[in-house]
């Protein structure tokens, strides 16, 4: 018959087995529980549109963009650096410095520059009403094109917010979706500002620049001045982009399926 001590030491081992049982039977639970919140997660993140940041072309070529909101003390500087090194660009604007800056506007559609919607009123769009969405986008492409005589068919949204519903509103209007995957910092000298646009661009990037900042002419200038050398050539968005049979991955980098 077991002793006193065989007792103790088996009901105590008999209470860790237990214990051990009962933990592991705790996390498998929780475990299973974040299965579904798991599952939801990766399917949103694969459902989540994204605007085009960039494109997968590798024949060395970039697209150079200016937001204009405020200011147009520097558009005709900006018109000269560009014709300086024949480069075509694409200045997403908004319907209200169109109103005010209808002259400079027409002179950027007169040299070749494209002129695309940046919204009516800058006003942040992600989680705005469709209506309102469709409001602000429609109203800005009436206003330039009643400047230009087109119609803009890229957007780019204010401050960069996007959210599912707004892209989808822009493709309904017939619109591709436009991010950078490089910039041009305020605040930062001209040579600084040359510096980091250099650092990150690469074949198929769309880089942004900021009208009426201190230092974008002279900054602007050096980046176009460098990567020439380096053998790149600029395109306007339109010309870079896919209008068919592509994807955007979730880095926002356009992705051709064609064979």
């Amino acid at each position: 018959m077991p002793n006193g001590k065989y007792r103790i030491l088996t009901r105590r081992h008999l209470a860790a087995a237990l214990a051990l049982l009962f933990l592991a039977a705790v996390l498998m639970i929780v475990a299973a529980a974040a299965i579904p919140y798991a599952y939801a997660n990766a399917v949103a993140a694969a459902r989540q549109k994204r605007p085009i940041c960039c494109t997968d072309r590798a024949d060395r070529v970039v697209s150079v963009t200016f937001d204009a909101v405020r200011g147009d003390g520097d558009i005709r500087e900006l018109v000269d650096v560009l014709a300086q090194y024949g480069v075509k660009a694409t200045f997403f604007v908004t319907g209200e410095w169109v109103e005010r800056c209808a002259d400079e506007a027409k002179a950027l559609h007169d040299a070749g520059h494209e002129v695309m919607n940046h919204s009516d009123t800058h006003l942040s769009m992600a989680g705005l009403p469709r209506a309102d969405a469709i409001r602000e986008i429609s109203a800005c492409s009436d206003k330039i094109q009643a400047v230009t005589g087109e119609r803009p068919a890229l957007f780019r949204a204010p401050r960069g917010d996007y959210d599912d519903a707004l892209i989808e509103t822009a493709e309904m209007l017939g619109m591709s979706c436009i991010q950078w995957d490089v910039e041009s910092r305020d605040g930062l000298s001209a040579e600084e500002s040359a510096r980091e646009v250099l650092s990150r661009v690469s074949s198929g990037s769309i880089v942004r620049f900021r009208a009426g900042g201190e230092n974008t002419a002279q900054a602007l200038a050096a980046v176009l001045r460098s990567l020439q050398n380096e053998g790149y050539r600029f395109l306007t968005v339109s010309e870079m982009i896919y209008t068919e049979n592509y994807t955007v991955n979730q880095e926002g980098r356009q992705i051709s399926l064609e064979d």
